[in-house]
């Protein structure tokens, strides 16, 4: 029990706590010359020609999945320039999901699952779409959302024994998709956000976006933001959080958030000794509604009953008398009885409750404060059930960095942090320090902070900036030694690049040097999707520099990649499955797609300035899928190049419209 209360602590601490990318973008503080707005125009123009015509080579696909995806992508990308096309592509996308739910699977004996996989895909198709026009209008994606539901619901059916209560899908639910949908329209109608969001709740439902909906209608109405966050914990007071786990997410997160700020002053329940909020979050709650939850929560955990022994010795629930009925929000479960013994749902609910219990002790401070009848109960139950030795960590205060942090501020962070989060935030306050040019300090953090491996990792690093700075081209023998003794070819490149990445500014010849050595040592026909990766990451070191050495690294790769594909079409039902209907997807969901749509990102990269030898490599690939998938990725970089997102590795998102299975 101690372990699971341990775990359960750690899985809030890291759910609370919200650590800033070091990486931020950076405003320009300059208004864009002439010069610049005519690059811009002209960038644009580009685009639009290059989408125009992947929508017209997209009527030519066979598969109805590929021309829907086309038609979300080109949606959302027109809105800007011509809603009205925008909102016909968006029509036409929600018409060719239909036809998709109407289309029997082909029957084949080497895809006997067809059925189901052919519903999973047009689920997310419909995710994609949903939240694609949630992007620009809320009603269409309302709209959407009813047109496109299928009759039946998508479901996984993980076991047929009745005696097992039936596990959770594997991807999102209906509910679910609505709840995301709710978080992404709330900025752009937070009424009607919030009018959704209460129809949800009077069913039962406690969407988690709940939270993103009470901002939004703050920052447009906050009278009307302060009543709605007051509904929504009167709802949660009446909710049984032993068992709707909606609610009972919903209920952590608004109380580790802490306390909204009311003007300029910060009601004292929001803030622990330090003066600091319980997370990074938003708050969404004034003192009163913060404690009134607060208390409900504590009411709820203080149910768990003491831990009992079964006859073989191992710890049970305790069953509880007179506890409330269990509803039809009542929470999933996917226990199997144990010995033939079936898991009560009284056990469940102390289990739950013990959870809840475990959660309350880095909430300790403000229960002393702004509950003091109540913390001796808590105290009292967490001791109970053996957390006593853990009070230290929940007293320890965690601070987070703010959104552009100092070396300094990273510092204080780690100090605080949870340890298990403790060898990150120093890690990054490492790098800070080497990315300011301060080495000595870089050095005496990892020493000093830092685990062996990332230690080592870290102080290579700073070798490697060292030597960058202070090398010369008379050194380049002695550089190109010290590559030679390292073992395989990654290590190789990443020294190399990062030793050129480093000496670009004091050194712009060596870097040259380095990274001609790097594209002589990838200039070779890869044998695995590592090697294409590592031909992309040279292609991308030489675009700031070189662009012209970064198509020379591009090109040849394109030229196998289309040899690849055409044996994927030879080989397709004996060794793979690329193709269906003759045709592939271009949702990248395999190698050779996935390096297919990174190809596509670097050269959406180099089209920024070299629009027409960009536009000539995407015309290289063979097969329409290949050319379409890429020339979206030059559309999107052209026009917002912050949505070329990196997914994973060798993945790349077509739009940040995918809503992930939980």
């Amino acid at each position: 029990m101690k372990k699971l209360i341990a775990l359960t602590l750690t899985s809030s601490l890291f759910y609370a706590a919200v650590t800033p990318s070091l990486a931020q973008d950076k405003t320009a503080t300059q208004q864009p010359t002439a010069e610049d707005l005519e690059k811009k125009a002209e960038r644009e123009k580009n685009a639009y020609r290059l989408l125009d015509q992947v929508i017209d080579e997209a009527q030519s696909l066979r598969l109805p999945e590929n021309r829907v995806r086309v038609q979300i992508n080109a949606a959302d990308m027109l809105w800007d320039k011509n809603q009205g096309r925008s909102r016909s592509l968006f029509q036409m996308a929600g018409e060719g999901l239909a036809e998709l739910g109407r289309t029997p699977p082909p029957t084949n004996n080497r895809r006997p699952n067809e059925a189901a996989n052919q519903d999973r895909r047009a689920f997310q198709l419909r995710q994609e779409l949903v939240l694609a026009a949630a992007k620009h209008d809320a009603q269409l994606a309302y709209q959407l959302l009813a047109t496109t539901k299928p009759v039946t619901p998508v479901v996984q059916v993980v076991n047929n024994d009745q005696r097992t209560p039936p596990r959770p899908p594997q991807f999102n639910s209906e509910d679910n998709l609505e709840q995301i949908l709710l978080g992404r329209i709330a900025a752009l109608d937070p009424k009607l956000a919030a009018t959704n969001a209460e129809q949800m709740m009077e069913k039962g439902q406690f969407p988690r976006t709940v939270s993103e909906v009470i901002n939004q209608l703050y920052f447009q109405d906050p009278d009307a933001g302060a009543k709605f966050a007051d509904k929504t914990v009167k709802r949660l007071q009446s909710a049984n959080f032993l068992t709707n786990n909606e609610a009972t997410i919903l209920a952590q997160q608004m109380l580790n958030a802490g306390v909204r700020q009311v003007g300029n002053q910060v009601s004292g329940v929001n803030q622990l000794p330090s003066g600091v909020p319980l997370s990074g979050r938003v708050a969404t709650l004034e003192q009163s509604a913060y404690v009134d939850l607060l208390s409900a929560v504590i009411d709820a955990a203080l149910k768990s009953g003491p831990l009992q022994t079964n006859q073989r010795g191992a710890a049970t629930p305790a069953p509880q008398r007179g506890r409330s009925g269990v509803g039809p929000q009542a929470p999933i479960q996917a226990v199997r009885p144990a010995q033939g013994n079936q898991t009560t749902e009284s056990q469940i609910e102390q289990a739950n409750a013990r959870r809840l219990t475990a959660s309350l002790m880095i909430a300790m401070p403000v229960i002393e404060q702004q509950l003091p009848t109540k913390a001796s109960a808590v105290r009292a139950k967490l001791a109970e059930l053996g957390a006593g030795n853990l009070q230290s960590m929940a007293n320890q205060q965690y601070v987070p960095p703010p959104q552009n942090p100092t070396v300094d501020n990273l510092m204080q962070a780690a100090a605080t942090a949870p340890q298990q989060m403790q060898n990150r935030l120093y890690q990054q306050a490492a790098f800070k320090a080497l990315e300011e040019g301060n080495t000595d300090r870089a050095r005496q953090i990892a020493t000093d902070h830092l685990t062996a491996t990332t230690r080592d990792s870290v102080l290579r690093r700073i070798q490697y900036r060292e030597l960058a700075l202070k090398a010369d081209t008379t050194r380049f023998e002695e550089i190109r030694q010290m590559v030679n003794g390292l073992q395989s070819d990654n290590e190789k490149l990443n020294f190399l690049l990062q030793l050129a990445a480093d000496a670009q500014k004091a050194n712009p010849k060596l870097a040259m040097q380095l990274l001609d050595e790097a594209k002589q040592m990838t200039n070779r026909r890869a044998t695995s999707y590592d090697q294409f990766e590592q031909q992309l990451r040279v292609a991308r070191a030489f675009a700031p520099v070189d662009p012209g050495r970064s198509f020379e690294v591009l090109e040849p790769a394109i030229s196998q990649i289309n040899e690849l594909l055409a044996a994927a079409a030879v080989l397709n039902g004996f060794e793979m499955n690329l193709f269906r209907d003759g045709e592939m997807t271009i949702q990248p969901s395999n190698g050779l797609t996935a390096t297919i749509n990174r190809f596509g990102q670097e050269l959406a990269t180099l089209a920024a300035n070299d629009f027409e030898r960009a536009e000539v490599l995407a015309g290289r690939f063979q097969i329409a899928e290949a050319r379409i998938m890429t020339r979206l990725q030059i559309v999107q970089g052209l026009l917002n190049p912050r949505q070329t997102t990196q997914v994973g590795p060798g993945f790349v998102r077509l739009s940040e419209n995918v809503a992930r299975p939980e």
